[in-house]
C-alpha cells in the first residue's frame, strides 16, 4: 500500500474521491458538496488556517485503487490548552482493514508529532465541532447535513489501534407531528410568554444587530464548559449563514432577551442532506436547477438542530425549552416538517440532554470522539463531565 500526500489537482480530487468509492451502494450515506470539503482545506476559505494548519493524504492499495484517506491538523489556540499539546485528525475513510487503517493513522501521528504534538483528537472536523465530529458507533440512518456517517466497523479500527473514548455524543430525533408533552408545553409556554422575556426569530434586515448578539451569547455560553473554547465573531457567523442563505428560514434561528440583553441562541437548519442526495457532490448549473427544484416543492420535510445556548446565568430558568416552545408553533405553520434531529449533544453536557428528553425526543444516534496518547504510559484523562 502507498501513502500519497495531496499536493496538487489530482490528489485533491482523489481525496474527494475515496468515500465515493467506499461507499458505493450504501443508500443511507449522503455525499457532501465536492465544493465544501474542498473549502475547508482552502486557507482563503477557512478561518482556522489564520491560526492552524492542515495536511491530507490518501492511500491507494498495491493496484493503485483508493482505499483510504485522513486529514490531520493543529489549531494553534487550542492545542496547547490541553494536559499535553494535541492535535486533530479528520475525515477519514478505509477499507475494511487494520493495516490500512494503521498506516493512515501511522502517518497522521508522525506528522504531528514533527509538529510538537503529544497526542491526537478524532474525528473531529478543522472548524466548528459542530461538523463532520465524531464516530457514529450506533443509529446508523439518514444523517443530517455536516453531521457524521460512517460504516460500523470504523469503530474497530480507532479501537484496535488504542484509540480511547475522550467524550461521547448523542444524537436526539423529535416527531413534530406528535403531541408535547403537557408538563413540558404548560411551562414552556409559561416561560415564553413572561414580559421580561422577548423571544425574536433572526431576520436579514436586522442581521448586524442580531449576529452580533448571537456572538455574544455564543462567547458567554459555550465559555463555560469548553474547556479548549474559541470565540466566534461575528463576521464568521455572517459568512457562514449567507453561504447557506438560499435554504436557511428566519423563522429556523431565535435570540432571547431579557430586558433587551440577549442571554440566549438557537440555531437550526433545514436538513439539506435530502436534497443533495440526488446530487452526488457535484453542484453543475444542472444540479443548481435540481437543488432549487426541490426546494420549492418543499420536499425537505426534515430540520437539524445546531446549537443551543444560555449564558449561566439565566440556564435552568426554562429559557431552552421556551425555544422548542417557539419552533413548534413554526411547524403547525410549516406543516412539510415531520422532524428534528438535534445532533449533537456532548455527554459533557447533561442539563442540554435532559431538556431535549422532557420534550418526547429520543435518543436516536451515538458518536464517539478519541483521543489517542503517544506515550502509551502517559495517564488517559476522559473529558470531564459535570458533576463527576
Amino acid at each position: 500500500m502507498q501513502i500519497v500526500a495531496v499536493r496538487d489537482k489530482k490528489t485533491c480530487r482523489e481525496f474527494i474521491e475515496v468515500p465515493k468509492i467506499l461507499y458505493r451502494g450504501d443508500p443511507v450515506w449522503v455525499c457532501p458538496l465536492d465544493q465544501d470539503i474542498d473549502a475547508i482545506f482552502d486557507p482563503g476559505k477557512n478561518v482556522y488556517y489564520k491560526h492552524g494548519e492542515a495536511t491530507r493524504w490518501i492511500l491507494k492499495d498495491d493496484q493503485g485503487v483508493l482505499a483510504g484517506r485522513i486529514a490531520t491538523f493543529i489549531n494553534y489556540q487550542t492545542a496547547n490548552i490541553q494536559d499535553q499539546p494535541t492535535g486533530g485528525i479528520g475525515f477519514f475513510e478505509c477499507i475494511n482493514d487494520q493495516h490500512a487503517a494503521h498506516l493512515l493513522f501511522d502517518t497522521a501521528k508522525s506528522w504531528l508529532t514533527g509538529k510538537g504534538m503529544e497526542a491526537m483528537d478524532g474525528p473531529m472536523n478543522f472548524g466548528e465541532v459542530d461538523s463532520y465530529s465524531g464516530l457514529l458507533v450506533e443509529g446508523f440512518t439518514h444523517p443530517s447535513y455536516e453531521v457524521a456517517y460512517n460504516p460500523p466497523y470504523y469503530q474497530a479500527l480507532f479501537e484496535s489501534y488504542g484509540f480511547q473514548t475522550y467524550y461521547k455524543q448523542e444524537g436526539f430525533h423529535l416527531d413534530v407531528t406528535k403531541e408535547m408533552p403537557e408538563r413540558f408545553t404548560r411551562i414552556a409556554e409559561w416561560v415564553a410568554k413572561k414580559p421580561e422575556y422577548h423571544f425574536r426569530h433572526f431576520t436579514w434586515k436586522d442581521q448586524d444587530k442580531m449576529i452580533a448578539d448571537f456572538a455574544e451569547v455564543f462567547n458567554v455560553a459555550w465559555a463555560s464548559f469548553k474547556e479548549n473554547f474559541e470565540p466566534l465573531q461575528s463576521d464568521y457567523i455572517l459568512n457562514t449563514l449567507k453561504k447557506a442563505k438560499v435554504i436557511i428560514d428566519e423563522e429556523f434561528i431565535w435570540l432571547a432577551y431579557r430586558d433587551e440583553k440577549p442571554i440566549a441562541i438557537y440555531l437550526m437548519y433545514p436538513d439539506v442532506n435530502m436534497v443533495l442526495k440526488h446530487l452526488d457532490g457535484k453542484l453543475h448549473i444542472w444540479n443548481k436547477l435540481k437543488f432549487l427544484w426541490y426546494i420549492k416543492r418543499k420536499s425537505i420535510t426534515r430540520a437539524r438542530g445546531v446549537l443551543m445556548g444560555v449564558i449561566p446565568k439565566y440556564q435552568g430558568l426554562g429559557i431552552e425549552s421556551a425555544f422548542i416552545w417557539q419552533l413548534v408553533q413554526v411547524f403547525k405553520r410549516k406543516k412539510q416538517y415531520r422532524e428534528i434531529e438535534f445532533s449533537w449533544v456532548g455527554d459533557f453536557n447533561p442539563k442540554m440532554r435532559k431538556i431535549f428528553i422532557s420534550v418526547g425526543s429520543v435518543s436516536a444516534k451515538h458518536y464517539i470522539t478519541y483521543r489517542y496518547l503517544f506515550d502509551r504510559n502517559k495517564e488517559f484523562k476522559r473529558y470531564p463531565i459535570p458533576g463527576i
